[in-house]
């Protein structure tokens, strides 16, 4: 059954829906408030906190993946370079970094203008591509950071992704 026939009579809040798919997943989470949720995903290279929040005001569900990083100082124009190319190739998302908390961070915002509702199947791709799209740069930013590599030749440690199936 798709994540979605499960909600097919009821209009739920999308944290809900977020709330509904940790416990469905098994993962940690916390409700931080009605329009709030945040959660510990766990992944190959790490544990990535993922939060989501509902914007009424602009009908926007936002998510931010999050993992620690504290590059040396030296290193901070490598890690820009290198946030650049990761950035080209990201289609849906986009990662920064936040030097005062020293987090990596991959965002996104699904807009739901018009009154649109997301569907459970819509945020669990939302949240899984954050979690692949971490996963698949994160050996990449190491090697930027503390690998002395140059962000292009680093890059190349990145999975590329697989279209089809085998």
């Amino acid at each position: 059954m798709a994540l979605s026939e499960q909600y097919l009579e009821e209009d739920l809040h999308p944290i809900d829906i977020v709330e509904h798919l940790a416990e469905n997943h098994e993962w940690d989470f916390d409700r931080v408030g009605d329009d709030q949720i945040a959660m510990a995903v766990v992944g190959q290279w790490r544990t990535y906190s993922i939060t989501l929040a509902w914007s009424a005001y602009d009908e926007t569900l936002r998510m931010i993946c999050t993992f620690d990083m504290d590059p040396p100082p030296e290193k901070m124009p490598a890690l820009h370079e290198g946030l650049n190319l990761v950035n080209d190739q990201c289609w849906a998302g986009a990662f920064s970094y936040w030097a005062e908390p020293k987090l990596m961070v991959y965002r996104y915002g699904l807009i739901l203008a018009g009154g649109q509702v997301a569907s459970p199947d819509q945020i669990d791709t939302m949240i899984t591509a954050a979690v692949l799209s971490a996963e698949r740069y994160y050996p990449a930013f190491q090697l930027m950071v503390w690998g002395d590599q140059a962000p292009k030749d680093a890059l190349q440690v990145a999975i590329a992704e697989a279209y089809g199936r085998a």
